[in-house]
């Protein structure tokens, strides 16, 4: 595993110009990087591309700026796409949102960054949403697929995430 990094995460308030700049560039990562995944059959189901700039935005900069990232991402996704599909935006949001808090709330406390870090960042948010899911869809495979296909995609986030992020640390430098 990788030794922790000194991580500077910001918070940046809403009215800070910033915010939406960053918002709307982690929000067109995750238009964008979708649609790739989506050129792969069950690329989405694989892959979990939706989470991966929610992932950055939240553990870099805040709060704010990941649960805008989150709810955005899935909403104007399924606006320009049909992906996800309506029925699916209650779990995809919760698990984003879930997703948003988690990396925030971490980044803020530990103000480090490592792959254990990130680790507990992902599962927290698949546990928790994983559980969100079941009571929404009453349907405990479905909770659980995210566990059965989509282990690239987490794997995907804790590396891409990672490099991502060391890349940003080292940038402020």
């Amino acid at each position: 595993m990788s030794t922790a990094l000194a991580f500077n995460p910001l918070d940046l308030s809403v009215k800070d110009s910033r915010t939406w700049l960053f918002t709307g560039a982690f929000v067109t990562g995750n238009l964008i990087l979708p649609q790739l995944c989506h050129l792969i059959p069950t690329g989405g189901l694989i892959f979990l591309p939706i989470y991966f700039f929610t992932l950055i935005a939240a553990y870099k900069f805040g709060l704010k700026v990941g649960l805008m990232t989150a709810i955005f991402s899935p909403l104007i996704n399924s606006w320009l796409f049909g992906m996800p599909l309506p029925a699916m935006l209650p779990v995809i949001l919760v698990k984003s949102c879930l997703l948003a808090v988690a990396a925030a709330m971490i980044a803020r406390k530990s103000r480090r960054i490592s792959l254990m870090l990130i680790a507990l960042v992902i599962l927290s948010y698949q546990l928790l949403g994983g559980l969100a899911e079941w009571i929404i869809c009453s349907d405990v495979s479905a909770a659980l697929q995210d566990f059965r296909l989509g282990f690239p995609g987490m794997f995907l986030q804790l590396i891409g995430g990672w490099m991502v992020l060391k890349a940003m640390a080292a940038y402020e430098r």
